[in-house]
Protein backbone atom coordinates (compact mmCIF):
# COMPACT_ATOMS: atom_id res chain seq x y z
CA UNK A 1 0.00 0.00 0.00
CA UNK A 2 1.09 3.06 -0.71
CA UNK A 3 -0.02 6.95 -0.52
CA UNK A 4 0.65 9.61 -2.97
CA UNK A 5 -0.09 13.74 -2.75
CA UNK A 6 -0.68 15.22 -6.10
CA UNK A 7 0.80 19.06 -5.66
CA UNK A 8 -0.18 19.34 -2.31
CA UNK A 9 0.00 23.47 -1.08
CA UNK A 10 -0.36 22.90 3.13
CA UNK A 11 2.82 21.87 4.55
CA UNK A 12 0.96 20.98 7.91
CA UNK A 13 -1.39 18.22 5.99
CA UNK A 14 1.73 17.24 4.41
CA UNK A 15 3.56 16.45 6.66
CA UNK A 16 1.10 14.75 8.84
CA UNK A 17 0.54 12.71 6.05
CA UNK A 18 4.05 11.79 5.85
CA UNK A 19 3.88 11.19 9.39
CA UNK A 20 1.36 8.70 9.02
CA UNK A 21 3.30 6.97 6.09
CA UNK A 22 6.01 6.20 8.57
CA UNK A 23 4.12 5.13 11.81
CA UNK A 24 2.15 2.53 9.36
CA UNK A 25 5.24 1.45 7.16
CA UNK A 26 3.71 2.96 4.05
CA UNK A 27 5.54 4.29 1.30
CA UNK A 28 4.90 7.97 0.29
CA UNK A 29 4.97 10.11 -3.17
CA UNK A 30 4.82 13.45 -3.95
CA UNK A 31 3.70 14.62 -6.99
CA UNK A 32 5.36 18.12 -7.93
CA UNK A 33 5.09 21.08 -7.96
CA UNK A 34 4.15 21.21 -4.36
CA UNK A 35 2.61 24.50 -3.29
CA UNK A 36 5.78 25.02 -0.50
CA UNK A 37 9.37 23.77 0.24
CA UNK A 38 10.27 21.00 1.51
CA UNK A 39 12.48 23.21 3.99
CA UNK A 40 9.23 24.85 5.39
CA UNK A 41 8.98 24.48 9.28
CA UNK A 42 5.14 23.78 9.02
CA UNK A 43 6.08 20.86 6.87
CA UNK A 44 9.11 20.14 9.69
CA UNK A 45 6.57 20.80 12.17
CA UNK A 46 3.65 18.49 11.14
CA UNK A 47 6.48 15.78 10.19
CA UNK A 48 8.59 15.86 13.37
CA UNK A 49 10.79 13.49 13.47
CA UNK A 50 9.24 10.94 11.53
CA UNK A 51 10.07 12.61 7.94
CA UNK A 52 13.63 10.37 8.45
CA UNK A 53 11.33 7.16 8.77
CA UNK A 54 9.18 7.56 5.91
CA UNK A 55 10.19 6.06 2.57
CA UNK A 56 9.29 8.90 0.46
CA UNK A 57 9.89 9.57 -3.72
CA UNK A 58 9.54 12.96 -5.24
CA UNK A 59 8.33 13.33 -9.13
CA UNK A 60 8.91 16.63 -10.86
CA UNK A 61 6.03 15.96 -12.48
CA UNK A 62 2.14 14.08 -12.87
CA UNK A 63 4.03 12.61 -16.35
CA UNK A 64 6.96 11.12 -14.06
CA UNK A 65 4.53 9.99 -11.35
CA UNK A 66 2.55 8.62 -13.93
CA UNK A 67 5.35 6.65 -16.13
CA UNK A 68 6.92 5.35 -12.41
CA UNK A 69 3.19 4.06 -11.59
CA UNK A 70 3.20 1.77 -14.98
CA UNK A 71 6.54 0.89 -14.87
CA UNK A 72 5.53 -0.22 -11.17
CA UNK A 73 2.12 -1.93 -12.04
CA UNK A 74 0.04 -0.52 -9.63
CA UNK A 75 -3.52 0.48 -9.30
CA UNK A 76 -4.19 4.18 -8.70
CA UNK A 77 -7.18 4.83 -6.36
CA UNK A 78 -8.33 8.78 -6.38
CA UNK A 79 -9.96 9.45 -3.13
CA UNK A 80 -12.33 12.75 -4.17
CA UNK A 81 -15.32 14.56 -3.75
CA UNK A 82 -16.90 13.89 -7.14
CA UNK A 83 -16.99 10.33 -7.11
CA UNK A 84 -20.30 8.11 -6.80
CA UNK A 85 -18.51 5.17 -4.47
CA UNK A 86 -18.22 4.88 -1.04
CA UNK A 87 -14.32 3.99 -0.38
CA UNK A 88 -15.90 1.14 2.24
CA UNK A 89 -17.33 -1.05 -0.18
CA UNK A 90 -13.94 -0.84 -2.79
CA UNK A 91 -12.08 -4.12 -2.63
CA UNK A 92 -8.20 -2.82 -2.41
CA UNK A 93 -5.31 -4.54 -3.47
CA UNK A 94 -1.88 -4.43 -1.42
CA UNK A 95 -0.22 -3.25 -4.26
CA UNK A 96 -2.69 -0.05 -4.76
CA UNK A 97 -1.92 3.66 -4.66
CA UNK A 98 -4.09 5.75 -2.62
CA UNK A 99 -4.29 9.59 -4.57
CA UNK A 100 -5.41 12.41 -2.95
CA UNK A 101 -5.06 15.60 -4.23
CA UNK A 102 -4.64 19.16 -3.98
CA UNK A 103 -6.08 20.79 -0.79
CA UNK A 104 -6.88 24.36 -2.89
CA UNK A 105 -8.23 22.69 -6.55
CA UNK A 106 -8.15 18.35 -6.15
CA UNK A 107 -6.81 17.20 -9.31
CA UNK A 108 -6.60 18.31 -13.00
CA UNK A 109 -8.95 15.99 -15.55
CA UNK A 110 -5.96 13.95 -17.06
CA UNK A 111 -5.44 12.55 -13.55
CA UNK A 112 -8.59 11.47 -13.40
CA UNK A 113 -8.84 10.00 -16.89
CA UNK A 114 -5.94 8.01 -15.62
CA UNK A 115 -6.94 6.70 -12.43
CA UNK A 116 -8.63 3.07 -12.15
CA UNK A 117 -10.76 3.98 -9.55
CA UNK A 118 -12.33 7.26 -7.86
CA UNK A 119 -13.80 6.72 -4.36
CA UNK A 120 -15.76 8.86 -1.70
CA UNK A 121 -15.31 9.21 1.68
CA UNK A 122 -19.37 9.90 2.44
CA UNK A 123 -19.84 12.88 4.93
CA UNK A 124 -22.76 15.19 5.66
CA UNK A 125 -24.43 16.63 2.44
CA UNK A 126 -24.09 20.64 3.58
CA UNK A 127 -21.00 20.15 4.20
CA UNK A 128 -17.85 20.44 1.92
CA UNK A 129 -14.82 18.12 2.24
CA UNK A 130 -12.58 16.38 4.91
CA UNK A 131 -9.44 17.75 6.03
CA UNK A 132 -6.72 15.44 3.46
CA UNK A 133 -4.99 14.36 6.16
CA UNK A 134 -8.07 13.11 7.79
CA UNK A 135 -9.11 11.55 4.65
CA UNK A 136 -5.96 10.04 3.96
CA UNK A 137 -5.70 8.15 7.46
CA UNK A 138 -9.51 7.13 6.97
CA UNK A 139 -8.81 5.65 3.67
CA UNK A 140 -5.61 3.89 4.69
CA UNK A 141 -6.80 2.38 7.54
CA UNK A 142 -9.42 0.58 5.29
CA UNK A 143 -7.32 -0.56 2.58
CA UNK A 144 -5.00 -1.76 4.98
CA UNK A 145 -7.82 -3.43 6.84
CA UNK A 146 -8.57 -5.24 4.27
CA UNK A 147 -5.45 -6.26 2.44
CA UNK A 148 -4.45 -7.50 6.43
CA UNK A 149 -1.35 -5.12 5.77
CA UNK A 150 -1.81 -3.79 9.06
CA UNK A 151 1.16 -3.64 11.52
CA UNK A 152 0.57 -6.21 13.75
CA UNK A 153 -0.12 -4.63 17.24
CA UNK A 154 0.92 -7.58 19.58
CA UNK A 155 4.47 -7.72 17.61
CA UNK A 156 4.47 -3.76 18.33
CA UNK A 157 4.08 -4.44 21.93
CA UNK A 158 6.55 -7.16 22.47
CA UNK A 159 9.48 -5.11 20.83
CA UNK A 160 8.24 -2.38 22.55
CA UNK A 161 8.16 -4.30 25.85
Amino acid sequence: MQIALFQPDIPQNTGTILRLCACLGVAAHIIEPAGFPISDRHFRRAGMDYLDHVALTRHDSWSKFAQWRNEAGCRLVLFTTKAAGSYLDFRYERDDVLLFGRESAGVTDEVVAAVDARLLIPIRPSLRSLNVAMAAAMALGEAMRQTGSAIQADAVLKERW
